[in-house]
């Protein structure tokens, strides 16, 4: 990222122009009755844009039925018209039909394609477009409104320069995130050969742990603020098991010191929202958290371990497994929410190693996640900079 900015363009704005933004863009509004016919292949809705991500990453084919007939193109940026504050802006490098809570936006030509979605996904465009949305649960904002946005823009030929700077430092992200991606799949496949199926030693869950189930606590005694004591909860836990500090509420009520978390505690998943069982079996260990004392919903249950043999660590990789989520989720009935039962997890048999065995598994696996945390640190800070020089431009 540093050798791109070292490429960075003195941002002298004395010559660049003021414009609105219906001056430079425009809102097509072109639609098909016969989207089969017309060969489209792509439908996008709100679902398939990601928050503060300029790429149109996603979408459903033509196969499946849909009643969206608003026609998209190659370089428009599609931007969620409902609930602007989700921040929902990305550029399609493909064509197709939207949702109708999606506005088109397309360069007219005096604007670069190529710019267009960094002077939408900039801070001062969504507060803009929030400050003039109507409606209650689901307010809404029309082209007409945001046409009125009035910003700086220079040359063409400076927006060329512009361009070429802002999809360099994007190039270097989306190349981190792949590199991220390929680090996360083969440490997920390091825990699955580490911690094989097939094993002809093992430890039956129940006769190895103590667990203790959690606390219901009032819902208003929480806040997301770190003006409380941490409480662990069903968002603490992320898919696949490690921690989720973004899920972490503030606890401000009463409680007992034997409601505690301890450091040498497993914290693991015993319901679930999600049919899939996106969490349900899979752990956290709050010594992630050092001498932080946290408490722990009901969703959620403590395991100790009581055979000295067995590592701690060692453990939450055993439950990060795959095979064993999956037996874990077959004790896990439930029509809306999934219910771990206690007495089917531990019938769980899980392979038995010497502890030097073990120390190894853990050490290895513990430097893929020091790689995994590096990696995203880098690509936060990148993007937080990425950010930065977007919002100063425009």
């Amino acid at each position: 990222m540093e050798e791109v900015l070292d490429k960075k363009i003195v941002m002298d704005k004395s010559n660049w122009l003021p414009v609105k933004f219906g001056d430079v863009v425009f809102e097509p509004k072109e639609s098909t009755k016969d989207p089969i016919g017309d060969n489209i292949e792509h439908v996008v809705g709100l679902e398939h844009i990601i928050s503060e991500d300029i790429h149109l990453r996603n979408s459903n084919g033509i196969e499946e039925s849909t009643t969206f007939t608003k026609k998209f193109a190659v370089d428009d940026v599609l931007f969620g018209r409902r609930r602007a504050y989700l921040k929902k802006a990305a550029q399609a490098k493909f064509s197709g039909i939207c949702s109708g809570d999606i506005t088109v936006f397309r360069a007219k030509d005096n604007l670069l394609p190529e710019l267009l979605p960094f002077i939408v996904q900039n801070d001062k465009f969504f507060d803009y477009a929030v400050k003039h949305s109507a409606g209650g649960l689901s307010p809404r904002v029309k082209f007409k409104d945001l046409a009125n946005y009035e910003f700086l823009l220079p040359s063409k030929d400076q927006q060329a320069k512009l361009a070429e700077l802002l999809w360099a430092m994007d190039e270097v992200i989306e190349s981190d995130i792949a590199i991220l991606e390929k680090l996360k799949i083969a440490y997920q496949v390091e825990i699955e050969e580490s911690v094989p199926r097939d094993f002809k030693e093992y430890w039956t869950l129940g006769d190895v742990i103590q667990t203790r189930k959690g606390v219901t606590y009032k819902s208003s005694d929480y806040s997301d603020e770190e003006n409380g004591i941490p409480l662990l909860n069903l968002k603490s836990i992320e898919r696949g098991g490690g921690f989720n500090t973004g899920g972490m509420k503030y606890y401000k009520g009463a409680f007992k010191e034997d409601h505690f978390a301890k450091n040498e505690d497993l914290i693991i998943a015993c319901t679930d929202i999600t049919r899939e069982g996106r969490v349900v079996g899979y752990p956290l260990h709050p010594s992630v958290y050092q001498n932080t004392r946290m408490l722990f919903t009901m969703d959620l249950i403590a395991i100790q371990i009581s055979d000295k043999n067995l590592l701690r660590d060692y453990l939450y990789y055993v439950l990060k497994a795959g095979w064993v989520h999956w037996f874990l989720f077959a004790y896990s009935p439930g029509t809306t929410v999934l219910h771990l039962d206690l007495k089917g997890m531990k019938k769980l048999k899980i392979p038995k190693y010497d502890i030097s065995v073990q120390k190894e598994i853990v050490n290895k696996l513990k430097q893929f996640e020091n790689s995994i945390f590096e990696l995203e640190s880098k690509i936060s800070s990148s993007k937080a900079l990425q950010k930065s020089l977007i919002n100063q431009v425009f």
